[in-house]
């Protein structure tokens, strides 16, 4: 379970930031005072426009960023003050996640199972079950340098996946990818729903979230605009697509601010 409390997040601007905003503020509000609940067993959704600041929820609840205020609780551990515990419990997984060019496949999710805690057999038996499923073993020997945008993402998926998380947070996974690595994605995501897994699944792909997600949240410069169940969503839309209504949903909020 993934429980978020009147969370925010607050950046310094410095002069250049500053300048470029257009602004005399000494810092941003990217994050404000959001309260969400993801349940395991079910996918939660968190949808917004770019710089909504649902990027920046998401990597603080995988312990890459800390809150200005508020808390939030992975698997029953606070992220601030029980950090390593969280980091223990969650897989995390992005379109644009760095990996090291100069590993294999095989070195390199040998390295994060180990780096888990993993014990050998384990590990092993984890990684032939994860390489057999994303078809990982044909360039499980390549350096990752000479593999293609594609593969490296399925290798991204087995260091995510590699320790079996309890929580799994999906921030664009299917950005940029080829349609095959792209269902491989998503039936991993549907993989962890049927296992009970707790996850939340962030996508510009709105077909993705409509064939998907269970639970939904939409966020517009920091504050919650919708939050509740996808039934309770598609029996409340004006609009005949999710598309058009969370458009419609957002540009509401931006003609309320005006």
């Amino acid at each position: 379970m993934i429980e978020i409390k009147d969370l925010t997040k607050q950046f310094r601007l410095n002069k250049q930031q500053k300048k470029k905003l257009g602004t005399g503020a000494d810092s941003i509000t990217a994050v404000d005072h959001i309260n969400l609940t993801c349940q395991p067993g079910r996918i939660f959704s968190l949808l917004g426009p770019n710089g909504a600041g649902k990027t920046t929820a998401l990597r603080i609840i995988a312990t890459i960023l800390q809150p200005t205020s508020g808390s939030v609780r992975v698997a029953g551990h606070d992220v601030t003050k029980e950090g390593r515990a969280v980091r223990s419990k969650i897989g995390f997984l992005t379109g644009t996640t760095g990996l090291y060019d100069r590993l294999t496949p095989d070195e390199l999710v040998t390295y994060f199972g180990k780096l888990n805690g993993m014990d050998s057999s384990l590990l092993e038996r984890r990684k032939r079950d994860l390489f057999h499923t994303l078809e990982i073993f044909s360039f499980s020997s390549k350096r990752i340098g000479e593999l293609s945008t594609g593969m490296k993402q399925k290798v991204s998926i087995a260091r995510t996946m590699i320790h079996d998380p309890e929580v799994v947070v999906f921030d664009e996974p299917t950005s940029g990818l080829d349609v095959i690595t792209a269902e491989h994605i998503i039936e991993l995501i549907r993989q962890c729903k049927d296992e009970g897994k707790t996850v939340i699944f962030s996508s510009h792909i709105m077909s993705e979230v409509d064939l998907l997600c269970d639970d939904l949240a939409i966020i517009h410069e920091g504050k919650i605009l919708y939050d509740g169940s996808m039934n309770d969503f598609r029996s409340q839309m004006v609009n005949d697509s999710l598309t058009k209504e969370f458009i419609r949903i957002v540009n509401n909020a931006k003609t309320q601010v005006e």
